[in-house]
Formats: C-alpha cells, sequence, structure tokens
C-alpha cells in the first residue's frame, strides 16, 4: 500500500519503494553505521549490502499517512549501539517527514552484526 497524501487540490501516493530508499539513504549517512544488511538474515549469516541496494535493509508499512519502518543494519565496532540507533532514528525519520510529507509513526531498529570498519 502506498502512502498518502490528500490537500484541497487533490491526493498524492508516494510508493513504499520510494519511501525505503529514502529510509536507506538516510541511515547509511549516519555516524556509527558500518552498512544495511539483508532483512532475511535467518541462517546467522549477515551479509552488508553495497550502497545501490540499501532498501534491501528496510521494510516500510503504511497505512495512508502514517509511516512505520524497520531498518536491518551493521554497526561499527566500538561505537554506543544506543547512541547510533538513536542518531539512525531522528536522521531517518527527519528525512521521510521532510522529503514527504507524511508522518513517520515509529523507527524500529534491528541489529544484524557489528564489524570493524576498515
Amino acid at each position: 500500500m502506498a502512502g498518502k497524501l490528500t490537500n484541497k487540490y487533490g491526493s498524492i501516493s508516494i510508493d513504499e519503494s520510494v519511501i525505503e530508499t529514502i529510509a536507506g539513504l538516510a541511515a547509511i549517512e549516519s555516524y556509527g553505521l558500518v552498512g544495511m544488511s539483508n532483512r532475511n538474515a535467518t541462517d546467522g549469516l549477515v551479509e552488508l549490502l553495497k550502497k545501490d541496494h540499501v532498501k534491501k535493509g528496510v521494510k516500510v508499512f503504511t497505512d495512508d499517512d502514517r509511516i512505520i519502518v524497520d531498518l536491518y543494519i551493521v554497526v561499527q565496532f566500538g561505537t554506543k549501539i544506543s547512541v547510533v540507533a538513536d542518531n539512525v532514528i531522528e536522521k531517518v525519520k527527519y528525512n521521510i517527514e521532510s522529503m514527504t510529507g507524511l508522518k513517520v509513526e515509529k523507527v524500529n531498529i534491528n541489529i544484524q552484526g557489528v564489524r570493524v570498519q576498515k
């Protein structure tokens, strides 16, 4: 389901894949983040995604004008995970809300691993 904005001029539908791309690119810019990981790392192996595949580490749920975002990330060793998560949440929420005009209800962070950045 697409995010939907309605005003006096009509309505705007924003596809979930657009919101996933915005969230992924915003998350990658955050301090302490090594990268995004695949959201279906069921076998315990975490694969870092390249910059052009960041939306594979994001899942967006929309309900008219409200958005819930799930992020699957890998953090840098030596950083405080709670601080990194807070930074990612704030940056993703701000970017989505300022670019789309939709309200982000919740951003869930799933830490898939910790890596030493080279």
